[in-house]
């Protein structure tokens, strides 16, 4: 597959401006806290970032998937605001108001950005957040030594099977769905299992989106080894049913690989999980690390959190 030899951007000025519009109107009809919107310098580009809560401590720092940005957290801020800061970004080579300016071929630049992140932040033990693409772009950072994380939380990550073919015609299939009028929509949502279709200002975005060029290295499966290098603790949520993962049997692999992660595989869920269960996800943030149990090195099946 080809290597990425150019940064991510919108198809031109034009485009980038309509997603920009689309963008601050559904902020500020979704966000459900006070905005405070900075821009940091990286290596590899301006990186938008949206900060909720107390003005110092280490913070929750939330990476969102492939074609995802900030606002893929809304439901998040406010009860993680309660007791931390919050850093919500637009990631580099994803739709947003970052705008990358080197090109990112490989894990390691990647991840390098994020570390530029957080050390801007000031944060020295930060618990990084990911979904998907985001789960593997927080990996990446670990393993490429960028350190002051204290934690991650991946959500059903990129980076622990090969890419399935079952996971485009997913992504296809959600795609083409989004084109319905939104009660069609609502009800498809179900049908291909994606429940990003009934959450009407994350569709309008995603379709606005579509203008952007993303060129960003696709994640290869991790060896056992490079699981190992990863130093912090460490949480997996899995979609039961995701198009992304087998969840049983990367909960089984990692039960042998790296026994100290918490597993849990959550029922009623697919690759979606961090908008079809934000409450249980929420929960999980909050309460990790904490002491890890023996029991934790097989999968936890928990509720949904609805």
């Amino acid at each position: 597959m080809r290597t990425p030899d150019r940064p991510s951007a919108f198809t031109g000025d034009s485009a980038r401006d309509r997603y920009h519009a689309v963008y601050d109107r559904v902020l500020g009809e979704v966000w459900p806290v006070p905005v405070d919107a900075a821009d940091v310098e990286t290596r590899a580009g301006r990186v938008r970032i949206l900060r909720a809560g107390p003005a110092t401590g280490d913070p929750v720092v939330l990476l969102a998937g492939a074609g995802g940005n900030a606002l893929a957290w809304y439901r998040y801020i406010e009860p993680l605001a309660r007791t931390r800061p919050v850093l919500a970004v637009d990631p580099l080579g994803e739709p947003g108001r970052s705008v990358q300016t080197r090109p990112l071929a490989t894990g390691a630049e990647v991840g390098g950005w994020v570390t530029d992140v957080l050390a801007a932040a000031g944060a020295e033990r930060a618990h990084v957040v990911g979904s998907s693409y985001g789960g593997w772009t927080a990996v990446e950072q670990q393993r490429g030594g960028g350190g002051r994380v204290a934690a991650l939380t991946l959500v059903d990550p990129g980076g622990f099977a090969p890419l399935p073919g079952r996971f485009i015609r997913w992504a296809l299939a959600g795609a083409f769905a989004s084109l319905l009028p939104r009660a069609s929509r609502h009800r498809m949502a179900g049908v291909v299992d994606n429940g990003v279709l009934r959450e009407d200002g994350l569709v309008e975005l995603m379709r606005a989106g579509w203008s952007f060029r993303r060129r960003v290295p696709v994640p290869p499966a991790y060896t056992d080894e490079q699981i190992r290098e990863v130093a912090v603790p460490v949480q997996v949520l899995l979609g039961a049913r995701s198009a992304l993962l087998d969840a049983e049997a990367v909960a089984a692999r990692l039960a042998g690989v790296a026994p100290s992660w918490r597993v849990e595989i959550v029922p009623g869920t697919g690759h979606a999980l961090p908008v079809e269960a934000p409450d249980l996800v929420v929960e999980r943030i909050l309460t990790f690390p904490g002491r890890v149990r023996a029991e934790n090195a097989t999968p936890k099946h928990g509720t949904d959190g609805g």
